[in-house]
């Protein structure tokens, strides 16, 4: 699966081109090597997001082209969230 659809799919962002943005703004990295939109992600793989301050990092543990959305939360197990220092 796209690296931008499992984003969207998973609700980690909202929307497929806004998830494209921010991965060609090299802000998202897949197993610490930053990640295009079309980067094929697989379960098991850690992904990291900078959202604004904020660092979220994430592992994939299902890959679903659809879900409902309070279900969401079931295809990636959460690992940490911090903070980014200036």
């Amino acid at each position: 699966m796209r690296l931008d659809k499992f984003l969207k799919v998973s609700r980690l962002i909202k929307r497929r081109t806004l998830a494209k943005d921010v991965a060609n703004a090299s802000r998202i990295l897949v197993n610490d090597l930053v990640a295009k939109p079309s980067k094929e992600v697989k379960i098991g793989d850690i992904i990291t997001i900078e959202f604004g301050t904020k660092i979220v990092k994430v592992k994939i543990v299902s890959l679903e082209t659809s879900i409902k959305k309070e279900d969401a939360t079931s295809m990636y197990e959460f690992i940490s969230e911090k903070i980014k220092e200036n």
